[in-house]
């Protein structure tokens, strides 16, 4: 037993010491494959923003595939040529099928009239159908085919440093390209009907873009394969849409969620045994994205149910505090907008549960915001005054509000009460520039209360009077 614990405790420091030696980057090996998937991931996640926004992703997918029958006839040439089998000629033979498929389906596209995604779909299956045949054909015909295989699935254990630097030229091309043409690389993704109207080569453009495609996926047949390099294509570029809606910080984001991915999964792979890199690479990217797609601070779940929660509750607040207004003004108890402004008189808590029909622990919640916020005092018998503060920002809404109905009554002939409920569903979104619209097409030049189109229900009180 004490030489079975022994045995444990050694296994366990062995394996200690091998991460440490992983983390520390302390293997040469490690640190060659490290580097040129993080290469490649800054490359591709800067290129698959302009893919995205060019709604282009597929056709990553389609060259990528398209690969697979240059790899084969590349090697089926030099094994007749009698050569030894040549990295170089292997991705040479990549990047041409790879090319010819995506001028395949600008062809399609342009030329004959398809549709892209039948385009992407002839171009994917028929290149990748060809490639498979000839791949089965290389490893028949004698020669020394063993590895090809690791060009669909990924081997990023076998990079050297040749590979890095392959890895690097290609970060190079893409960062410079897209710096240099940054311009018009934009106006072709958001609008390229604008850019052809104003005499752009979009269809170059377009085989600009490909042709990094290319040029990427040539790259990362080494590191994530063929079949994978798609995920890094689109995965980190999706993953930065929702943080961000400015490109200028979308694409450096891309980038750096790019190399992330490389980086965890190239070291998770370099940790657990047989664990293929391609594979890890994209399921960090996948992490990444889930992480991203749940906390994005522009487009996640969270942020927007956050979001969504935080217009509701000022949408209330708005609604007590128009109501206290025309309360307050049913009774000729408003307080006037001219001279110093003065806190209004109480209103009783109950009378506008009676008139709103609102839940009383709504309306006391509500109450307490505001009053934190110093637009209303609260008082502990149940009635609310609005403070000077209050009374102005409380008859903007009401302001607001009117406006609106007073558009919808005489512009487009809606009932008073459809009047009512349109505007409170278009009142929180009103702009400045949208309320000067407003006064200007109703003609209401002074920033004055409008009369309430509805009447009151409420006689004003003896000592209102």
């Amino acid at each position: 037993m004490m030489a079975s614990g022994l045995s444990a405790v050694v296994a366990e420091l062995a394996l200690s010491e091998a991460l440490w030696r992983i983390v520390w980057l302390r293997d040469y090996n490690t640190r060659i494959v490290l580097l040129g998937t993080v290469l490649l991931g800054l490359a591709a996640g800067q290129l698959g923003v302009y893919l995205l926004l060019r709604r282009r992703v597929l056709i990553g997918d389609a060259i990528s595939h398209a690969t697979l029958p240059g790899v084969a006839i590349a090697f089926l040439w030099s094994v007749s040529l009698g050569q030894e089998k040549s990295l170089g000629l292997l991705l040479f033979g990549a990047a041409v099928s790879g090319s010819l498929g995506g001028m395949a389906v600008l062809f399609l596209r342009h030329a004959a009239k398809i549709r892209e995604d039948a385009a992407l779909g002839i171009v994917l299956s028929v290149f990748f159908g060809a490639g498979v045949v000839l791949l089965s054909i290389a490893q028949q015909s004698g020669g020394n085919a063993a590895g090809l295989e690791s060009f669909i699935y990924g081997k990023a254990a076998a990079m050297t440093s040749e590979d890095v630097w392959l890895c690097g030229a290609a970060a190079a091309v893409v960062f410079l390209t897209t710096g240099l043409l940054g311009k018009e690389l934009r106006i072709l993704c958001f609008d390229s009907e604008l850019a052809r109207s104003q005499g752009w080569p979009v269809l170059l453009l377009d085989a600009l873009l490909i042709g990094l495609v290319v040029v990427v996926t040539v790259v990362g047949l080494q590191a994530v394969g063929l079949i994978l390099i798609i995920a890094l294509l689109v995965t980190p570029a999706s993953s930065a849409r929702f943080w961000t809606h400015d490109l200028r910080l979308m694409l450096p984001l891309s980038a750096v969620l790019g190399a992330i991915s490389c980086t965890a999964g190239t070291i998770a792979s370099a940790t657990v045994d047989k664990l293929p890199s391609g594979a890890a690479i994209v399921l960090a990217a996948c992490a990444l994205f889930m992480v991203s797609f749940a906390f994005g601070t522009q487009r996640g779940v969270w942020w927007r149910l956050t979001r969504m929660w935080e217009l509701r509750r000022e949408q209330d607040e708005q609604h007590l505090l128009r109501a206290m207004v025309e309360h307050l003004e049913a009774r000729a108890a408003l307080p006037s907008l001219t001279g110093e402004l003065k806190s209004s008189e109480p209103v009783e808590l109950a009378s506008l549960i009676q008139e709103r029909n609102w839940p009383l622990h709504k309306v006391r919640r509500w109450a307490i915001r505001l009053s934190q916020k110093n637009l209303v005092v609260f008082s502990g018998d149940g009635r609310l005054q609005l403070t000077p503060r209050g009374l102005l920002r409380a008859v903007e809404y009401v302001r607001e509000h009117r406006l609106l109905e007073r558009y919808l009554m005489e512009r487009a002939s809606a009932h008073v009460s459809q009047a009512d409920r349109e505007a409170d569903y278009l009142e929180h979104g009103l702009l400045p520039e949208h309320l000067a619209e407003l006064s200007d097409a109703l003609h209401e030049k002074v920033p004055q209360l409008p009369p309430n189109p509805h009447p009151h229900d409420i006689e004003p009180t003896a000592d209102s009077k």
